[in-house]
């Protein structure tokens, strides 16, 4: 006797072909789900290491030197009569990107306001391509030709200039400049951060809703006002984010720095007026780091590391906080 198995009806079918689909999401947001703790675990694991290593290897400098070796100026590697701090090296570090920053930031506003709202399309696509290109350059390019080429235009056009105006009657413009120095230095940081601040903050301009820019103008309001009062209220916590980007580049630049800064040690690296030559932290670790005649010495280049990468975090969540504390703007609206 043969079995007759009732057909499914249409309603039955639709339902296993819902849960089968329903089912497959489900695997592949499990999966997605992993994917992505990986990756973020990842990411900790990276700087749990990179802090693990610096702390690990600075550990002998810091137990002889102690907090001393952030406020010492000494820095001498002779066997019997080591000596090491880092005050110098870190004031050659924030002055420097201080200039970086002072000089970049602005520029790169007017850059990303000229490409976002005055430009048209022929000239600030190209133009753009170009700012972009200039991002990818690598830094060792620009430190070639800052010590071949841009330091002499720097050192004839504006420091031998200053000097010669008001270098014997106002110490901030001595010594006697030759173009190897901490303000080439931030110039040239300067030049080398603002395709990468210029281009965040052309990208968050042109995110800006266009009813922020009608409202402006119908309001009667010229073309600064509008990019005043309209679009840098909204777009302030990526142009913050932007510059914050700039400075992390700055502080941590190498090579760049270790061409052009001076390279002086211990007291001499203290920059007492615009013309001083000095060194960062980053370049005497470059400087030095190959050449280290003692374990203790090793363990003093590690220490810079380690208050570079303290510095380093310091200014990434002080940018947070600031980017965090900053006024939400609704379209329209500032609250």
């Amino acid at each position: 006797m043969v079995n007759i198995i009732p057909a499914k009806s249409h309603e039955q079918r639709n339902k296993e072909l819902s849960t089968f689909f329903l089912s497959g999401k489900r695997r592949g947001d499990k999966i997605f789900h992993i994917v992505a703790i990986v990756a973020a675990a990842y990411t900790l694991l990276m700087v749990a290491l990179i802090a693990y290593a610096v702390g690990n290897g600075s550990q002998k400098i810091f137990s002889i030197e102690g907090f001393k070796f952030f406020t010492s100026t000494d820095w001498n590697s002779v066997e019997g009569h080591e000596s090491f701090g880092a005050l110098p090296y870190i004031i050659g570090t924030l002055v420097s990107s201080a200039i970086a920053m002072s000089i970049g930031v602005p520029i790169s506003l007017g850059i990303a306001i000229f490409l976002s709202e005055m430009a048209s399309p022929k000239i600030s696509s190209p133009l753009s391509f170009v700012i972009e290109a200039l991002a990818a350059v690598p830094s060792i390019i620009y430190g070639l030709w800052a010590l071949f080429v841009f330091r002499f235009w720097i050192l004839n056009l504006i420091e031998l200039p200053l000097y010669n105006a008001f270098g014997r009657s106002i110490p901030f413009f001595g010594p006697t400049p030759f173009g190897l120095d901490i303000f080439t230095a931030g110039i040239v940081l300067a030049i080398m951060i603002i395709p990468i601040v210029s281009s965040i903050c052309r990208e968050v301009m042109r995110n800006v809703p266009n009813s922020q820019r009608e409202a402006a103008y119908s309001l009667g309001a010229t073309r600064w006002e509008m990019v005043r009062i309209a679009i840098f209220p909204y777009a302030k916590s990526g142009i913050l984010g932007a510059a914050m980007l700039g400075l992390g580049r700055a502080v941590g630049e190498t090579l760049l720095v270790t061409l052009i800064i001076g390279n002086t040690i211990g007291l001499a690296a203290i920059p007492t007026s615009l013309f001083s030559q000095s060194q960062t932290l980053s370049s005497l670790i470059a400087n030095e780091f190959n050449e280290a005649s003692s374990d203790l010495q090793l363990s003093a280049l590690i220490g810079l590391g380690a208050v570079l990468l303290i510095i380093t975090m310091a200014i990434n969540i002080g940018a947070r906080l600031l980017v965090s504390r900053m006024v939400k703007v609704s379209p329209g609206i500032k609250e």
